[in-house]
């Protein structure tokens, strides 16, 4: 598995859904880039500059909501991910 550092987090993207509400299937161009998905691997964290060690707030397994445009598209053993910064994370779905 992957293991992301410093301040990054590694999720796996919910795929968003291929109909609309009404049954209407959208074309691949029409879906909107999923903002959801579920952190498979946390990095340490990040040192704040006297040092210290700033701990990482969320953890693996927690369901996320993260910026649109963040981070970078990553392919694993056949499986997609993407990679980003803790701060991209707008919120842990609870």
């Amino acid at each position: 598995m992957l293991q992301p550092i410093g301040d990054r987090v590694i999720v796996k993207v919910k795929e968003e859904e291929e109909k609309t509400v009404g049954g209407i299937v959208l074309a691949s161009n029409a879906k909107q880039k999923p903002t959801e998905g579920e952190i498979v691997a946390v990095g340490e964290g990040t040192y704040a500059e006297n040092g210290n060690k700033i701990p990482m707030t969320v953890k693996t397994g927690d369901v996320v909501l993260y910026d649109k445009y963040s981070g970078t598209d990553v392919k694993y053993e056949g499986e997609k991910y993407l990679v980003l910064h803790e701060k991209d994370i707008l919120a842990i779905v609870k």
